[in-house]
């Protein structure tokens, strides 16, 4: 099921999702969704990269388990509409991820991310908005999703091998 249908394992698990939404080589021996996947909501038209993983606990608390033998602290991921999580990227817990917005791969986010942000890095920082992000890849942007794969091919050869 993992593989033919994620966003139907992962609703299996308890995360909430939206509609079109993917994901891309979830593992359920690494814990994609956490310990407490029920925890975690996920909008519309969202994608979620491979190795992405979302934590809903602070392991950290691990050290009190002497002095508090039953201490655990959780907190809920919700990630908004017309999202893309980057290949590898840590969301830890208590974070809400905002509207139309692009965490770059390896990211480590821990704390809200507003609407209409690229945010990148460890931990994750706002590097530019929405629109500065379509005005920076403007001049390089490649319409050509509706072509066959060996046109594709050939058209991305000519332009950055044969150039």
């Amino acid at each position: 099921m993992i593989k033919k249908n994620p966003v139907e394992y992962a609703r299996s698990l308890g995360v909430q999702i939206g509609e079109e939404a993917r994901l891309i080589s979830i593992k359920p021996m690494e814990g994609t969704f956490g310990s407490e996947p029920y925890l975690v909501k996920i909008g519309n038209h969202v994608t979620v990269a491979g190795d992405v993983k979302f934590f809903t606990h602070d392991g950290g608390v691990w050290i009190f388990r002497e002095k508090d033998p039953d201490i655990d602290i959780f907190g809920s991921i919700e990630i908004g509409d017309n999202v893309f999580i980057g290949y590898g990227s840590t969301i830890l817990p208590n974070v809400k991820v905002g509207n139309d917005v692009v965490i770059g791969a390896k990211s480590v986010v821990t704390k809200d991310i507003p609407d209409e942000t690229i945010v990148a890095g460890v931990p994750a920082k706002i590097i530019k908005t929405k629109s500065e992000y379509y005005e920076s890849i403007k001049g390089r942007k490649m319409n050509i999703r509706g072509i066959s794969l060996i046109e594709k091919k050939r058209v991305l050869i000519e332009k950055y091998i044969n150039k």
